[in-house]
């Protein structure tokens, strides 16, 4: 048995292991890793350690530490009241406004992950105040944020771009960035149709007084979706004020100077902590590290398996299948499957390149495939092992994480299993017609 075939039988008994019984799946993949890569593969410890996702862990601690502090500090229920005011107390709306401003921030520029970093804190308490489906805020803001992801001043969009204008590709613009805005709009709203009334369901905490407001007025019955909410002015402290500007100064830093939103995030957190004694010795106990731990691990283990080159082993073997139609369907799925894992700028950097040679032949419409190829490679990353899913995984409030967490797997096998296959139904086989 060939030592890429023992990785991905490995890789299946971690996932089965971590769903029958009830440990961390990053341990087991850390553990993984360290026995693939040393006795399969024949690794130095740091070329094992080489996939640990250190920019993740950065993001993912300080954005959840910094939430942390303004949750202790009421911010974010004073964030949530001001979401309701936005939209003229119509709850319903709220995921749409977080889906609209996603988009506009990653067309505009934001990386894809600072984007979500900035929303998804601020969705997930309103919906634990709302009590509107966690799943479906997280995953709407991600849709936003994909959406947005291949205009021309996008970081994907100029990513592909560049790599089929040095392959002599002529790939449209605006093929590009409307194939995914439209696709990533039709995903949200379906997800906005199954998941919109079933808000109450996923949380087995209610807020507290000082959260639930008194003063919001829930009809019984709608969950809080469909109906129209009433708040009261609030008194902003000086500490709220402070960790507005510290927030405003998290987006003016990913936007304008493309900082590590991270490390600005923790900055910002411990400035805010070292000024409010009540929430110094608290705020850290708000970091997901469950959610590091697992995404850790898995990315680790995945770092392995490309270090190695089982990945390439599995993307040449899908590009011999032969019939170039048939090759292009093979790669969206892999590419679907492999970025649920990794990085997706790093998926589309590589597989792209092998798509070149049956592009260049004219039998397939090349801005198709390549659409279909980079909406399957994105759209994978409500997994909970990319950034984008952990921060929902992490930011979620007052659920079940074990749940939760199935939940997530249970959304992003879908996306995965069908996402890639009607990319390129719609994307490709209209161009042969």
């Amino acid at each position: 048995m060939s030592p890429q075939i023992v990785a991905i039988l490995v890789l299946a008994g971690v996932f089965a292991t971590a769903t029958v019984l009830p440990i961390n799946i990053g341990i087991l993949a850390l553990i993984a890793s360290f026995v693939v890569g040393t006795f399969v593969f024949g690794l130095e410890e740091k070329e094992i350690f080489a996939g640990f996702p250190v920019s993740l862990f950065i993001t993912v601690v300080g954005v959840t530490y910094l939430f942390s502090v303004a949750k202790l500090n009421g911010t974010i229920d004073l964030l949530v009241r001001g979401g309701v005011r936005l939209v003229r107390g119509r709850a319903n709306l709220v995921p749409w406004v977080l889906f609209v401003v996603a988009a506009l921030l990653t067309a505009l520029g934001t990386f894809t992950p600072a984007a979500v970093a900035l929303l998804v804190p601020i969705g997930m308490s309103f919906a634990f105040a709302h009590r509107i489906s966690p799943l479906m805020i997280g995953m709407m803001v991600i849709c936003g944020a994909h959406a947005g992801a291949f205009s021309p001043m996008a970081v994907s969009g100029a990513l592909v771009f560049g790599i089929a204008a040095e392959s002599g590709l002529v790939v449209s613009h605006a093929v590009l960035f409307f194939a995914s805005l439209g696709f990533n709009l039709l995903l949200a709203a379906i997800t906005y149709a199954l998941l919109r009334r079933r808000g109450e369901e996923s949380f087995v905490e209610r807020p507290p007084a000082d959260d639930a407001h008194p003063e919001v007025d829930l009809p019984a019955g709608g969950g809080g979706v469909a109906t129209a909410v009433r708040t009261a002015p609030t008194t902003v402290t000086w500490h709220q004020r402070l960790t507005l500007t510290a927030l405003v100064g998290l987006v003016v830093g990913a936007l304008a100077f493309h900082l590590q939103i991270g490390f600005l995030a923790l900055a910002a957190g411990a400035v805010l902590a070292l000024l409010d004694r009540d929430v110094l010795g608290k705020a850290v106990e708000g970091i997901s590290w469950p959610t590091i731990l697992l995404v850790a691990g898995m990315v680790t283990y995945v770092g392995v398996l490309e270090h190695s080159g089982t990945i390439d082993w599995v993307s040449h073997g899908a590009v011999g299948v032969g019939a170039p139609l048939l090759v292009v369907l093979v790669l969206c799925v892999l590419v679907g499957v492999t970025s649920a894992f990794a990085s997706s700028t790093a998926i589309l950097t590589a597989v792209i390149p092998m798509a070149v040679p049956l592009l260049l032949t004219g039998a397939l419409p090349a801005a198709g495939v390549i659409a279909a190829m980079a909406i399957s490679t994105t759209i994978v990353d409500v997994s909970p092992f990319s950034t984008n899913g952990a921060l929902v995984l992490a930011n979620a409030r007052g659920v079940d994480r074990t749940r939760f967490y199935r939940q997530v797997i249970g959304y992003t096998c879908a996306i995965v299993g069908l996402g890639p296959i009607a990319a390129w139904a719609v994307l490709v086989l209209p161009g042969l017609v």
